[in-house]
């Protein structure tokens, strides 16, 4: 009867220990996921501050470009034009046949 009693709690404890530890390498493989990741993010973030700056750098010269050339334009050139300006005088027609 004893063996029976001992082969019992022999099958219990395997049972309870393979899921005790199982659950402590879980525990500690997420645990050290964390901490790679915690420490990686100040790098992730730099970087992604980076991008973000180059972006709105771009769209800065580009909106003031923009501006600029619409400027430019609403303003007319300052030179003098070479063609002739229109007068107001009508210029008679000549028909032919009459």
């Amino acid at each position: 009867m004893e063996q029976a009693v001992i082969a019992a709690l022999l099958v219990v404890g395997l049972v309870v220990g393979a899921g005790v530890g199982a659950s402590y390498a879980r525990a500690q493989r997420g645990w050290k996921d964390y901490q790679t990741i915690r420490t990686s993010v100040p790098g992730a973030r730099r970087t992604a501050w980076t991008a973000i700056r180059g972006v709105v750098v771009k769209i800065a010269v580009i909106a003031l470009l923009t501006v600029g050339a619409a400027a430019y334009a609403a303003s007319g050139s300052d030179e003098e034009r070479a063609s002739p300006t229109p007068t107001g005088t009508p210029t008679p027609s000549h028909r032919p046949g009459r």
